[in-house]
């Protein structure tokens, strides 16, 4: 469902606007829905890659090397004589 809205702009943006709608062969209406479109649907794409992203951190990522020693192998004073 479509819905109205009403915006203020400045007449030297209008003016402008109105230029770059003609160049795209296309309205000032159709020029700003599909920029907002464009504006929302990246937005959504960047949420999703965060959310991605911070999932991957959270799992980690094994690195190699051996598993590290207990806390009691540490600290086990006969074996560091």
């Amino acid at each position: 469902m479509r819905r109205n809205v009403t915006l203020s702009l400045e007449e030297d943006v209008i003016r402008r606007v109105r230029v770059l709608a003609a160049r795209r062969g296309e309205s000032i209406s159709a020029l700003l829905r599909s920029e907002l479109e464009r504006l929302v649907a990246e937005e959504d794409r960047f949420l999703k890659a965060s959310e991605s992203a911070l999932k991957r951190l959270k799992r980690g990522r094994h690195l190699g090397g051996l598993p590290l020693p207990t806390r009691e192998e540490l600290h086990d004073r006969e074996n560091l004589r």
